[in-house]
């Protein structure tokens, strides 16, 4: 039985305890509900709470609990020899979760477990199986890790069957002891608004534990990766030259430079347009103009990235090639930080355009009349009153086109190429760090390499390039806001 459809079963249960408390409750008090300490909805809702919640806690810590408890039972069953050069036994451990999910697959697709066993005899025919179905195997696989394979997914069988047995049985116990609970004087409102309250907690968390769940990933997996690859090499070294199978240099410098000068030359052409457009929009433009400008402004924002890459690869960059980099001598390339800063810019126009619009709008109108009425010209009142007092908002506005032309991945590829290098000309091919996360985790390749786990590294240092980003941005906000509180 899938999750799924164990989860529909639970629902379908506890739907069937919502009808029976609440009739249960009317016929109680013969149907007159002005003798029940709560509406009736309210005795239906407990029991409903009542046979889904355990059910669904047991569930989710069993989901939880279950792949650490078999990681931990058939590490064993590794030995030192099992575990290559420059390699760690979780990576060994990684290998023989994706074999016991790989074959756990071709019985679910038909095949018997007497073809399985010939299967698994044969480890160069099982990986051309498993590589058939997605799943990517290290070459270096030996006996005892497809031993280990085969109790995991034995393990993990008999504990998806005990996972369902007693789901189902808290879901109906519940039901059934809820029900019963169910009197006139039950405080079934009281009961209800709890559970409410707990939920709102729990979802105020949720970005808290999801950040949480973000940085301790990045950390664990690039732990991993400076355990096989020297961390003063990675943080020091100006030369990305990654090579599968030994001698890459993955210096993350250039791939940092790449991404800040493009970021740069995005906020260069996106900022002043965006700006100044939302000044326009909200001071100057009439209803009529604002109405048809805006909605189509905001268009930009919902063009597809892809779109905005073969904008670049197609158009801007043979224009720019053919007028300015040839006849300058500054490159024959029509892949350049020119070509993807430009239409990145053009992309984060709305970002800061709209927001920026809104922020303005938000001024109170008596700081306006007050420039007024000392004799400001309507130029004067918007350098020197209104956008002092909306700069809060605008740096907002800036930070969020700044975090999305950091994260931006595709005009990049199709806009800039490949070429991690230091380099001042705008008009070379360069990269940025989100192009090589992708490319280090594209194709057949394997977590027990330093250059697939080097895909973490770079996302952890983005992430604390982005942090140190809101960190400035939240400083200039608190900085200028208390001018006008």
């Amino acid at each position: 039985m899938s999750i799924a459809l164990l989860t529909l079963i639970i629902l379908g249960l506890s739907a069937l305890g919502y009808l029976l408390g609440r009739q249960r409750a009317l016929a109680a008090v013969e149907g007159d509900a002005r003798k029940l300490h709560s509406l009736p909805s309210y005795y239906g809702a407990s029991v409903f709470l009542f046979t889904a919640l355990p059910a669904f806690l047991t569930l989710l810590v069993w989901l939880i609990a279950q792949p650490l408890l078999i990681e931990r039972s058939v590490a064993g069953m590794i030995t030192p020899a099992d575990i290559p050069a420059g390699t760690t036994l979780s990576l060994v451990m990684s290998d023989v979760q994706r074999i016991a999910v790989g074959t756990e697959q071709l019985v679910a697709d038909g095949m018997s477990e007497t073809e399985l066993a010939a299967l698994q005899a044969d480890p160069a025919g099982l990986r051309s199986a498993l590589g058939r179905l997605g799943v990517s195997v290290a070459e270096t696989t030996t006996p005892n890790v497809l031993e280990a394979a085969k109790a995991y997914r034995a393990s993990a069988s008999l504990g998806h069957f005990g996972m369902i047995v007693a789901a189902l049985a808290l879901a109906v116990a519940g039901l059934l002891i809820s029900a019963f609970r169910v009197t006139p004087e039950l405080r079934a409102r009281n009961i209800v608004e709890s559970f409410i309250r707990v939920l709102l907690i729990g979802a105020s968390t949720v970005a808290i534990l999801t950040t949480l769940g973000i940085v301790f990933s990045l950390v664990f997996e690039s732990w991993h990766f400076f355990q096989l690859y020297p961390a003063k090499d990675f943080f020091f070294s100006l030369t990305w030259n990654p090579k599968f199978g030994g001698g890459s240099s993955l210096g993350v410098w250039p791939l940092v430079w790449g991404t800040l000068y493009v970021s740069f030359v995005a906020l260069v052409i996106a900022v002043p347009l965006g700006i100044l457009s939302a000044i326009y929009l909200s001071e100057y433009a009439s209803p009529t103009v604002r109405s048809v400008a805006k909605p189509l402004l905001e268009i930009l924002a919902g063009i597809p990235s892809i779109v905005y890459g073969l904008f670049a690869l197609v158009t801007v960059g043979p224009l720019l090639r053919d007028w300015l980099a040839m006849p300058l001598g500054l490159g024959a390339s029509s892949s350049s930080v020119a070509t993807a800063g430009l239409v990145m810019g053009i992309m984060l126009i709305p970002y800061v355009s709209s927001l920026s619009d809104d922020i303005i709008n938000s001024v109170p109108q008596s700081l306006r009349d007050g420039s007024y009425a000392i004799g400001a010209t309507p130029s004067e009142t918007v350098r020197q009153v209104v956008l002092p007092a909306a700069l809060p908002g605008i740096v907002g506005a800036v930070l969020l086109a700044a975090s999305r032309a950091i994260g931006e991945t595709m005009i990049v590829v199709m806009g800039a190429g490949a070429a991690a290098k230091l380099s001042m000309n705008p008009f070379e091919a360069m990269t940025t760090v989100t192009v090589k996360i992708v490319s280090q985790l594209t194709g057949d390749t394997e977590f027990a390499s330093p250059e697939t786990l080097v895909a973490f590294a770079l996302g952890l240092t983005l992430f604390v390039f982005t942090l140190g980003l809101n960190i400035l941005a939240l400083f200039i906000v608190r900085k200028y806001r208390e001018q006008y509180e």
